[in-house]
């Protein structure tokens, strides 16, 4: 199984399917999931209906993809978590060379650099094992400045604007890639 190492300030453990809690947790603040789906608090429902089944369609801890929960070193607080998998993992080709990173954190730790460093972290190590990647792409809305924040952060530049289909919903949305060869 791959592992994330601690950062500073964070160490990384990859969520299994039983952590519905955790990602349940996250999602109690409508301002975390304002960008997401208008700020509507999911349920554990959601969870375990719609979440938990995505990531088992790109969990491979031995190539780290997945999601990884964050905790901050000095007390063990649990953060957020941050996401790695396939561009596409959802379709009938999911890319072998695009890699899409995420991440969602609890509200109380936004403005404090610890989504761009465990980004980061999570995607050094996990392209370290991966040399066919090409690239690292993440998918915001337009609006969401602090997660365009941490993509520039990561040195990815935008690349479009599109509509994006996924389990919230369609939404307008803008991609940024970072090209790695």
């Amino acid at each position: 199984m791959l592992t994330v190492p601690n950062t500073a300030r964070l160490t990384f453990t990859l969520l299994s399917m039983q952590d519905a809690e955790l990602l349940y947790e996250v999602d109690q603040d409508e301002e975390v999931m304002r960008y997401l789906n208008g700020g509507k608090r999911s349920s554990m429902a959601d969870i375990e209906q719609t979440m938990l089944p995505r990531m088992a369609k790109y969990l491979d801890p031995a190539l780290g993809f997945g999601i990884w929960q964050l905790r901050r070193l000095s007390d063990q607080a649990y953060l957020g978590w941050v996401l790695i998998r396939p561009m596409g993992f959802d379709t009938d080709a999911p890319a072998e060379d695009d890699v899409e990173i995420g991440w969602r954190f609890k509200r109380a730790y936004w403005g404090q650099g610890y989504a761009s460093e465990a980004a980061q972290a999570v995607a050094t190590a996990v392209l370290a094992n991966k040399p066919e990647v090409r690239s690292l792409s993440a998918i915001a809305v337009e609006d969401n400045l602090g997660s365009i924040g941490v993509m520039r952060k990561l040195g990815m530049t935008f690349v479009k604007k599109y509509r994006h289909h996924d389990s919230f919903g369609e939404l307008d949305a803008v991609l940024y890639r970072l090209k790695l060869v």
